[in-house]
C-alpha cells in the first residue's frame, strides 16, 4: 500500500504545479488582452487617409512602320530606257525627272499634230471671213471648227504619249534601289525603282475591340524599336479604322511619328504604348493591403479609434500606391504600419503617415 501512495503523491504534486503555472500565465496576459478590448493601453499604429491620385491607362501593341507616301515607279509604255537620272537611295524633290524612254517616234507624232492644228486654225480664220462676207454658209464654219477641235485633241493625245515616256517623282522623298539599266527594253508595269516619303512615319497597330471606344484622334503614343535600344519615339493617333476584324476582334489604329532624321524605315516592327487616358481615382498606400486568399483587405480606424477590417477591390498600381475601386471612401484612415499587430475591435493610437 505504501508503494502505491508515493507515486500518487508525486502525480498530484505535478498537477498542482501545472495549474499554478497556468494561473499565473493567465494573470500576466490579462492586462494585454484588456489593452485591446477595453481600458488598456491602445496599440500604436501609423495610418494614412484615402486620397485621390491620377492614374494613366496605357495599352501596348505591336505596330508596323509605313511611309507617309509610298509608290512603285514603273514604266507606263513599252520602250527602251535612254537615261536614268538617279542613284540608289537618292533624295529627290517632286517633279524631278528620274527615267527617260526613247521618244523619237512620239516627238515626230507631236510635231505632225502641231502642224495639222496650225492648218486647221488658218482654215477656220479663212472660212470665218467668207461667212462674214456671206460667201459661205454658217454651216461650213461649224464644220471647220469641229475639225479644229479634233486637231487639238490629237495634239493633246500626242503630248500625253510623249509624257508617258518620262518618269517623274510624284512627291519628294528617298528612292530605293535601281531595278533597270540604260538600254533595257521595258514594258508597262516594269518596276524602275521605289519612292518613299519618310519625313513622317505612319504606324499601324491593332487594338482589341473593347478598347476602341476610348481611343480618340490626337492621343499621344510612344514607340520603341529593337534597332535603337533605349530610344523612344513620340507621335499622335491620326485615325481609327472604321471596321473591326471579325477574326481577331481588333481594329487598326494609325498614328504618325515625325522622322526628321530618317532613322525609322518602312516595314520596321515597333512596340507601341498608347497613353489611353488619365483619370483621378481613390488611392491608398500599397503597405495598407492585407491579402487573404484571393481577396484584398485593409484595417481602417473609425472615429472611436477602433479597428475594422474591410474588403476592398483594387485596380491600377503606381509606385507605392494602389487604386481603390470599391470598399473605401475618401478621408477614411487605413493602417499602413502595424497591420500585423491589430485585429477587428482593438483600440489603437493612430499616427498620421507623412506619405
Amino acid at each position: 500500500m505504501k508503494k502505491l501512495v508515493a507515486p500518487l503523491v508525486l502525480v498530484l504534486a505535478a498537477i498542482i504545479a501545472v495549474g499554478a503555472v497556468y494561473h499565473f500565465q493567465q494573470q500576466a496576459s490579462a492586462p494585454q488582452a484588456s489593452a485591446g478590448g477595453g481600458g488598456g493601453a491602445p496599440i500604436p499604429v501609423v495610418v494614412a487617409e484615402v486620397g485621390l491620385a491620377t492614374y494613366v491607362t496605357t495599352l501596348e501593341s505591336l505596330g508596323t512602320a509605313r511611309s507617309n507616301e509610298s509608290v512603285d515607279l514603273a514604266a507606263k509604255v513599252t520602250g527602251r530606257v535612254e537615261a536614268l537620272n538617279f542613284s540608289d537611295g537618292q533624295r529627290v524633290r517632286r517633279g524631278d525627272l528620274l527615267a527617260q524612254l526613247d521618244t523619237a517616234e512620239q516627238r515626230a507624232d507631236l510635231q505632225e499634230a502641231e502642224v495639222r492644228l496650225a492648218e486647221q486654225r488658218r482654215e477656220v480664220d479663212r472660212i470665218r471671213g467668207l461667212v462674214a462676207d456671206r460667201a459661205l454658209p454658217r454651216q461650213r464654219l461649224d464644220e471647220q471648227e469641229s475639225r479644229l477641235s479634233e486637231a487639238q485633241a490629237r495634239l493633246e493625245a500626242a503630248r500625253a504619249r510623249l509624257d508617258d515616256r518620262s518618269v517623274h517623282a510624284p512627291f519628294g522623298g528617298v528612292l530605293g534601289l535601281r531595278r533597270v539599266s540604260v538600254g533595257a527594253l521595258v514594258n508597262p508595269g516594269t518596276l524602275i525603282t521605289t519612292l518613299d516619303d519618310v519625313s513622317v512615319i505612319k504606324l499601324d497597330f491593332t487594338v482589341p475591340e473593347t478598347f476602341l471606344p476610348g481611343i480618340e484622334v490626337g492621343q499621344n503614343i510612344t514607340a520603341r524599336s529593337a534597332a535603337y535600344p533605349g530610344r523612344e519615339f513620340r507621335g499622335r493617333v491620326t485615325s481609327v479604322d472604321s471596321r473591326v476584324d471579325p477574326g481577331t476582334r481588333a481594329g487598326i489604329v494609325r498614328a504618325e511619328i515625325p522622322n526628321p532624321d530618317s532613322v525609322l524605315f518602312p516595314g520596321m516592327l515597333l512596340t507601341v504604348r498608347l497613353l489611353k487616358q488619365e483619370t483621378e481615382s481613390l488611392s491608398i498606400p500599397e503597405a495598407a493591403l492585407v491579402p487573404m486568399r484571393d481577396e484584398q483587405y485593409v484595417f481602417v480606424v473609425n472615429d472611436d479609434e477602433r479597428v475594422e477590417r474591410l474588403r476592398i477591390v483594387t485596380g491600377r498600381r503606381a509606385p507605392g500606391r494602389v487604386e481603390v475601386l470599391e470598399g473605401l471612401e475618401q478621408g477614411i484612415r487605413v493602417v499602413v504600419q502595424g497591420t500585423n499587430r491589430v485585429r477587428p475591435g482593438i483600440r489603437v493610437e493612430a499616427e498620421v503617415s507623412a506619405q
